[in-house]
Parts: C-alpha cells; structure tokens; sequence
C-alpha cells in the first residue's frame, strides 16, 4: 500500500486530503497528515471574527471529524530528506521522529513576514489565525470598557487608538470591520465620542488592495477616510516600542492595539531544511501539473501547492507569471492535486492547474464592500453581501456553512455580541487572586485571636452553615 504523506493542514492540505478520501479505495494508499493544529483555519473569515460577526468557533474545520481514514499528527515537519523518502517530524508530544514515505504533498503555507522594528516583537498581534481573531477583538472591546471610566485626555484615547500595518486584502478587511465595530460600540458607551477614536492604517507602497486597479483601490482610501480612519500610503512603520508609533511621515502617537498584516513569506522547512527544488523567492519550484521540479527536470513522487508553492499561472496573459497566493487558488489546487495524484497511482494521465480568477471581493464592515472583476466594480451593500454569499458558500462542509449562516441571522435580529472574554485568555487569574487573597486574609486573623487550633477549626467549620441548606 502507497504511503502519502502531506505536509500541512491549511487549505490546499485539507482539501487533497478530503478528496483523496472521497477518490481513493481503501487497499490502494495510506494517508498521513501533519499539522500542528487540529482544525483548517477559513482565513476569509478572520476578520468578521475581530468584528464578532462570524464566531470564532465557525471558521476552525475540525480535521478529525471531516477526515475519518487520514491519519493525523500533531506536530511540525522539520526537515525533509526526498533522496530516502521520509521526513523529520517534531510532533506536540515526544521526541522528534522520522516518518518514512513513498509521495509527499507539500502544502505548508506560509507564514508572517516580520521586520525587525523596534516593538513590534513585543507589541504586536498578527491575523492568520482565529485566536488572534479573537484577541484582536477582546483587546479592543475591553480598552472600550477601560475608557469609559477615564476622563478625555490621552490617556482615554491611547486606549480607543487602532493601528493595522499593511495594506493587503487581510489588512484592509480587518481595519475597516474593527472600524464598522468600534463606531457601532459607541451606542453602548454614551461616556465616550467618535472623536475619541483613532484608527491607522500604515502601508509602504503608495496604494492599497494591490489585486484591485488603481480607481477601486483609491475609492476604499477615501472610504475608510470618510469614516473617520487615517491611511498612511507610501508610509513605514518606524518604532513600535513603549507602545508608541513612530512613522516615516513622521507622524507619532500612542498606541494600545498593532495589529500586523504586512505580508507573508515562505516556510521555513520550504527555504532551508529540505533538498527538494526551491524557487528564488523561497517557494517550492512546482510544475503546472503540481508536480515539484521544471518540466524538464520533475521529481518523482514530490507534489506540492498553496502558499508555499510557485505555481505557474496558466490562466495569465504575463508569461512567467504565478498564480496569486490566496484561497481561491489554493482550494482549487487541493482539488487537482488530489485528482492528478490518484490518476498518477493508477497510471493515468495527470492534468494541469488552470483557474481563471472569479475576481476579487473584500468586506469593509458590516454592510460595506467592493468587488472587482475586470471592469465590473460593485460598491457597497451589494459587494457586501456578494462578499458573504461566496464565502458561506466557500466554507468547507455544510455544518460550518449553516453555523455561519445562523449567526449572521441573528446578528439581523439582535446586532453583534459585544462581551469581551479576554481574561480566557488567562483562565487562573481569578482563582491565584482568591487563593492568594486567603493566604494575606490569614495572618490578619491570626494577630487578632491568635493561632487556631485543630479542633477549634474543626468545631468552627461544624458550627458553619453549608452553602446552599441541605440537613
């Protein structure tokens, strides 16, 4: 039996995995997956999560409930030996260990590009993944709970005050659905004014949403203007640190919430711990058919595809052109890659990736969007709920599409839900505060009447009344 192994969980992973179950009979090959999480992120979603529009919950795929005959591993590849067919695995328990296989799927992913400026380390929050979604969105609905018990000054704006670094698809979407829900929380907080807040959105290349032509992109700018943000185009993030922005238009301010956006860059096992071919741009240099290799020199029973593969884009007039890094492409290329790697089990002839783009749709808040395809731009509500529409149906599996859908309908009825569970994020807080809070209460009572006794203590805990009544 055929041993294939895939390297990574996200989109492309998942869905080779999902259709190699649904393709493959049982005695022809074993599936091995490797991930260190246990669910398929839907990145789309990210930033209605920050917003409270979709649960977070909703966009975390399950990988053991929708791959039954998988076998999965919790942990990181971290090297990769193709010349003996087997990879170096540091699983979430244990030592590191050697899994041996005859085919491998690279589908890794990508991971956030970081730059080494000052704070940013130690300040910021990236938005690839839904728990920091959720932190995102509980640091600001808690700062909105802080400010409302200061007077205005700094102090009440440092908190209310948002910056996004970079201006992609990921950055855009998340700054204006954080700005849609900071001006809606304004209603539940009569304490403070819309003056109060103050959001950035700083990007190094003189335009945003790059996927988008010139007039679209500049028409979102002013948009998110109009609503009261501040978009810093052709702009550098110069120092984060002490929780203070410096930028190189020279504009400074205090800052409470950084969120960072500015790109991905390749895998590190891709760039560094394998001997398979790597482009020079850090990707594995993959074939149209998502073979790994050049159509002069493929590699036998390497295939690879999403973030962390240059895939030719054969569905461009550029030539040399690869295709854009996003789901759209990487879903699609999860589906080939399982058809070609079934038809090349069975001797068949393997077929090429081709996908022309169905263009670009991204959310700017809630009932706010644009949408492109070639000449054809929507603004609006409409690109709004064209943006929801794909999405839910995109969302792999019909139990996460229902869930979503739910939510969304009572969002209708009864608006987003504003409770900040921060403090899950420290889930002993309060019970270190009690236990401590009892060992200082001790010595207090102790000076006063002395130490207790044994039996002293015992009459008085026979003595007390149980919680509750009870005989």
């Amino acid at each position: 039996m055929r041993r294939i192994l895939i390297v990574g969980g996200g989109y492309a992973g998942f869905y080779t995995a999902w259709r190699l179950e649904k393709k493959l009979r049982r005695d022809e090959a074993e599936v091995t997956l490797v991930d260190p999480r246990p669910y398929m992120t839907y990145q789309p979603f990210l930033p209605e999560v920050t917003a409270g529009s979709v649960e977070a919950r909703h966009v975390a795929v399950p990988l053991r409930r929708n791959l039954r005959r998988t076998r999965l591993i919790a942990g990181t590849v971290v090297n990769i030996d193709h010349a003996h067919r087997r990879a170096t695995v540091h699983p979430a328990e244990g030592p590191e260990r050697e899994l041996h296989y005859d085919t491998i799927v690279l589908t890794a992913g990508a991971v956030t590009r970081t730059f080494p400026i000052p704070g940013v380390a130690d300040e910021a929050i990236g938005l690839k993944h839904v728990e920091e979604a959720v932190a995102i969105r509980d640091r600001l609905l808690t700062a909105f709970e802080r400010a409302a018990t200061l007077p205005p000054g700094p102090e009440r704006r440092k908190l209310l005050t948002v910056t996004f670094v970079g201006g992609g698809f990921t950055g855009v979407e998340g700054f204006g659905e954080l700005l849609s829900l900071g001006t809606a929380l304004l209603k539940f907080y009569p304490e403070l004014s819309f003056d109060d807040l103050d959001f950035h959105l700083v990007e190094v290349r003189d335009r945003i949403l790059p996927e988008v032509t010139d007039k679209p992109g500049q028409w979102v700018v002013e948009h998110l203007e109009k609503r009261g943000g501040h978009v810093h185009l052709g702009t550098k993030l110069v120092s984060a640190a002490d929780d203070h922005i410096v930028l190189s238009d020279g504009t400074e301010y205090d800052n409470h919430l950084l969120v960072w956006t500015a790109g991905n860059q390749s895998n590190p096992v891709v760039a560094r711990h394998t001997d398979l071919p790597v482009h020079p741009d850090g990707l594995f240099q993959v074939r149209a058919d998502l073979r790994v290799g050049t159509d002069d020199a493929p590699v036998p029973d390497a295939w690879a595809a999403g973030d962390n593969a240059a895939v030719p884009d054969l569905a461009s007039d550029v030539p040399g052109a690869y295709t854009v890094p996003n789901a759209q492409n990487a879903v699609r290329q999860g589906k080939r890659l399982a058809a070609n790697l079934v038809a090349d089990l069975r001797g068949r002839t393997v077929k090429p990736y081709v996908h022309h783009s169905l263009g670009t749709v991204a959310t700017l808040g809630l009932g706010k969007g644009i949408f492109q395809y070639r000449r054809i731009v929507i603004k609006g509500l409409l690109a709004w709920l064209m943006h929801r529409g794909y999405h839910v149906l995109a969302v792999p599996t019909w139990e996460r599409k229902v869930r979503v859908f739910l939510v969304w309908v009572a969002a209708l009825f009864y608006g987003r839900d504003i409770a900040s569970l921060l403090s899950v994020q420290h889930p002993r807080a309060a019970f270190v505060a009690a236990t401590l809070g009892a060992r200082n209460r001790r010595p207090a009572v102790e000076a006063e009447t002395g130490p207790a006794t044994s039996s002293g203590t015992d009459e008085a805990v026979a003595a007390a009344p149980r919680e509750g009544g009870g005989s």
